[in-house]
C-alpha cells in the first residue's frame, strides 16, 4: 500500500490532470486568430495598393496607426487585466479587436484603413498580457516557457493559415470578405473561452493533483498591478522591456513586410506567396515551441532558471544572425530559408523573454509587466516601420533592414544580463 509521501509525490506529477493544457490550447487559438486579423493587411497590400493607389509611405502610415494604438493601449491594458481578471479582460479584448477587424471591409481610403487599424491595435493590445497572465495562473515555473512557446506558436499558425485562406476568399468573394471572415473567428473563440476558463482553484474540471502541481510554486506576494511609478524604478521590468524594445520591431518586419519582400525581391504574386510564407511561418512555429522547450528541459535537467532562460535566449540570438545575408542572395529559396530560421529564432526568444516576467514578478503583476515590455517594443516598432518605409522608398533594398535584424537580439540579451544578472524577484 502506498505511503502518504508516495501519494503526495504522485499528486504532484503532471499526469494527474491535463486541464492546464486545454487552457494552453485556448491561448494557442486566440494567438492564431490574433495574427490572422493582424496579417491580412500585409498579405493584401499588393492588391489594395493596385486598386486604391497606396504609396509605400501611405502603407507605412497604416502600419504605424496600428502600432501607435497597440502601444498606447498598453499603458493601461495590462493593469486593467490584472484588476478585472484574465477571463473577463481577455474576452473583452477579443470582442473589440474582432469587430475592428471586420470594420476594415468598410474602408476605402488610407485614412479609413488607418482608423480601422488603430481600433484593431487597441483590442489586440490585450492579447499577450492576458495570455502570459493565464500561463502564470495555470502553470508551474518549470512548464511556463514550454506553455508560452506552444501558445505563442499559434501566431505562426495564424500566419500560415492566412496566406492559404485569404487569397481564396479574395479571388472568390473579394478582399472585403477576407476581413469579415477572419474577424468573425474571434467571436467564436469568445464562446469557448467563457465556457471553459476559470482560475485553477475555481475550475470544476481540475483534479486535486493537478491543482497541487499548478500551485507548487507558492507566491508570497499577491500584488494585483504594478503602478507606473514603481515599474519605472524596477530593473527587472526594464530587463523585460528592453529585451522586447530591441527585438519586437523585427517581428513586425516579418509580419508586415514579408509579402512585400517576396513581391519586390522574388517577383511573386498573391498566389505564389502561399508556399514561401508557409515555410517562413512554419519555421517560426517550430522555433517558438523549441525555444520554450529548451529552457524548460534545462530546468528539468537541474540547471537554474537563470542559466536555462539565458542559454535558450543566446541560442536564439545567434540563430538570427544569418538573416543578414537574405537581402543579398539571388537564390529565392535560400532567402526564404534564412528568413524562416530567423523567424523561428525570434519566436523562441519571445517564449523566453515573456517568461522572464513570471520568473521575476508575482502572478498578479505579470500582465502589467508584460504590458510595459510590449509597450516599449511597440514604440520601437513604430520607428522601425517608418524607417523601413523610408529605406524602401529611397533605396529599394532590404539589406539594411536585415542587418539590423541580425544584430538586435545580441544587443537585447546584453541589456537583459546587465539589468537582471540573476533573475532575482522584484521587490514590490
Amino acid at each position: 500500500m502506498a505511503s502518504r509521501e508516495e501519494i503526495t509525490s504522485m499528486q504532484l506529477q503532471p499526469t494527474t490532470g491535463q486541464v492546464r493544457w486545454l487552457i494552453c490550447a485556448l491561448l494557442f487559438f486566440a494567438a492564431s486568430v490574433n495574427y490572422m486579423d493582424r496579417q491580412v493587411i500585409g498579405l493584401l497590400k499588393p492588391t489594395l495598393q493596385a486598386q486604391l493607389g497606396w504609396t509605400e509611405e501611405g502603407y507605412s502610415n497604416i502600419v504605424v496607426a496600428f502600432q501607435l494604438a497597440y502601444g498606447s493601449s498598453l499603458l493601461f491594458i495590462g493593469k486593467l487585466i490584472d484588476r478585472i481578471g484574465t477571463r473577463k479582460g481577455f474576452s473583452l479584448a477579443v470582442l473589440f479587436w474582432s469587430i475592428s477587424a471586420m470594420a476594415h471591409a468598410a474602408a476605402t481610403s488610407v485614412l479609413q484603413f488607418a482608423v480601422a487599424r488603430f481600433s484593431l491595435g487597441v483590442g489586440e493590445a490585450g492579447s499577450f498580457p492576458a495570455s502570459i497572465k493565464a500561463v502564470a495562473e495555470w502553470f508551474p515555473k518549470k512548464e511556463r516557457a514550454l506553455a508560452t512557446g506552444i501558445f505563442n506558436s499559434g501566431t505562426n499558425v495564424g500566419a500560415i493559415v492566412t496566406p492559404l485562406v485569404v487569397p481564396w476568399l479574395t479571388l472568390r468573394f473579394g478582399w472585403r470578405m477576407a476581413f469579415i471572415a477572419t474577424g468573425a473567428l474571434g467571436l467564436l473563440w469568445i464562446v469557448a473561452w467563457l465556457s471553459l476558463y476559470r482560475r485553477p482553484e475555481e475550475s470544476p474540471l481540475v483534479s486535486e493533483g493537478e491543482l497541487a502541481l499548478v500551485q507548487s510554486d507558492p507566491e508570497q506576494i499577491t500584488a494585483t498591478a504594478v503602478p507606473w511609478r514603481t515599474m519605472l524604478r524596477l530593473r527587472q521590468a526594464w530587463a523585460v522591456g528592453l529585451g522586447k524594445f530591441f527585438t519586437d520591431p523585427i517581428w513586425f518586419v516579418y509580419l508586415f513586410w514579408m509579402p512585400d519582400f517576396l513581391s519586390r525581391n522574388l517577383k511573386l504574386d498573391l498566389k505564389g506567396m502561399a508556399l514561401p510564407l508557409f515555410v517562413i511561418y512554419s519555421g517560426a512555429s517550430v522555433g517558438s515551441i523549441a525555444g520554450g522547450w529548451l529552457s524548460s528541459w534545462l530546468i528539468k535537467m537541474g540547471w537554474s532558471v537563470n542559466a536555462s532562460r539565458k542559454t535558450a535566449m543566446l541560442v536564439c540570438a545567434l540563430a538570427v544572425t544569418p538573416i543578414m545575408l537574405a537581402g543579398r542572395t539571388t537564390d529565392a529559396w535560400v532567402a526564404v530559408g534564412l528568413v524562416a530560421l530567423a523567424a523561428g529564432a525570434h519566436q523562441g526568444w519571445s517564449a523566453n523573454i515573456y517568461t522572464l516576467a513570471s520568473d521575476m514578478f508575482p502572478r498578479g503583476a505579470v500582465a502589467s509587466v508584460v504590458g510595459f515590455g510590449t509597450l516599449l517594443g511597440t514604440v520601437s516598432g513604430m520607428f522601425i516601420s517608418k524607417m523601413v518605409g523610408y529605406i524602401l522608398q529611397t533605396t529599394g533594398s532590404y539589406v539594411p533592414v536585415f542587418v539590423l535584424a541580425g544584430t538586435a537580439y545580441l544587443i537585447a540579451l546584453a541589456f537583459v544580463q546587465a539589468l537582471a544578472p540573476r533573475l532575482e524577484r522584484a521587490r514590490l
